[in-house]
């Protein structure tokens, strides 16, 4: 019997490599997005345009009750003479002053003692029990209590908004500060950096992110709360405006009312996610 040698053997295969070679080069799909989301500026816009005409035609062909849901026209002309008339600041410079200063103070006195409770265990055995059992009280009905201490005045509406955005922020920061990886504060120490370097380097940017997400919940509940309190004794405030409108069953001006607190919301949201990409721009 003849065998064959390598050389024949080698003949009878294919030139696998020189068909490789020959073929044309395939990109390959970039697969390591992350589930990082884009940007769909015109989606948001497009559909509030078709929502508001689809109501604006079923007020004007009577499919919706113009009496129960007037139509975006009409609301937009309530708007139109709150501006005509000069009340519009006066209602939006009364409930902004309110918001800001209830939210800052809030959001600096939660933050202090969120850090606080995250960083210190004596303070943690003491406070956050406290912190838990007043965090689910409806902070709207102990505002007669702060009308008695503060007044019918300014005092008492922040002081509501103050109280309901504390709790939150203090809860969002001291569990930002427990979900810090643990090995990067210890790869601190080992480097011999101080507390207050671990604090400031480490703990402080692993627990923003928690934070961050604290003050967009505290923002949304501000604002329930500031209506709620200027329903309550307020001359001049978005939510009085709007207690005045459902009193004189003016429709058009609660829907004009209301659409101002959106753009208010849409407002804050949008300064809190600025202020987010400033803040995390590590991240990317």
């Amino acid at each position: 019997m003849i065998l064959p040698n390598k050389q024949d053997f080698a003949a009878d295969q294919p030139d696998t490599e020189g068909a490789a070679a020959a073929a044309p080069l395939q990109p390959v799909p970039f697969r390591g997005g992350g589930f990082v989301a884009r940007p769909r500026r015109i989606i948001a816009p497009l559909l509030f345009i078709v929502l508001i005409a689809l109501w604006e035609i079923g007020s004007r062909t009577g499919v919706i009750s113009p009496i129960s849901l007037p139509a975006p026209s009409e609301a937009a002309g309530a708007l139109a003479d709150l501006v005509t008339t000069g009340m519009l600041w006066k209602h939006l410079s009364a409930s902004l002053f309110r918001l800001s200063a209830g939210w800052t103070l809030g959001t600096l006195l939660g933050v202090t003692l969120g850090l606080a409770i995250g960083l210190s265990s004596t303070v943690r055995a003491g406070l956050a029990p406290l912190v838990a059992a007043l965090f689910p009280i409806p902070k709207i009905a102990l505002l007669p209590l702060f009308i008695v201490w503060f007044g019918i005045g300014e005092g008492s509406k922040v002081a509501t908004i103050l109280f309901g955005t504390f709790f939150p922020t203090v809860i969002a920061t001291y569990a930002g500060v427990d979900n810090v990886d643990r090995n990067l504060i210890r790869m601190g120490q080992s480097f011999g950096l101080s507390w207050r370097s671990i604090v400031r380097k480490i703990i402080v940017p692993g627990a923003l992110p928690s934070i961050l997400s604290g003050f967009r919940i505290s923002a949304s509940i501000a604002i329930i709360l500031l209506v709620a309190a200027e329903m309550i004794g307020a001359e001049f405030g978005i939510g009085a405006y709007i207690l005045m409108a459902g009193a004189l069953y003016a429709i058009d001006q609660l829907i004009a009312g209301v659409a101002l607190l959106s753009v208010l919301g849409l407002t804050v949201a949008w300064l809190i996610g600025r202020t987010e990409k400033w803040l995390l721009a590590w991240r990317a």
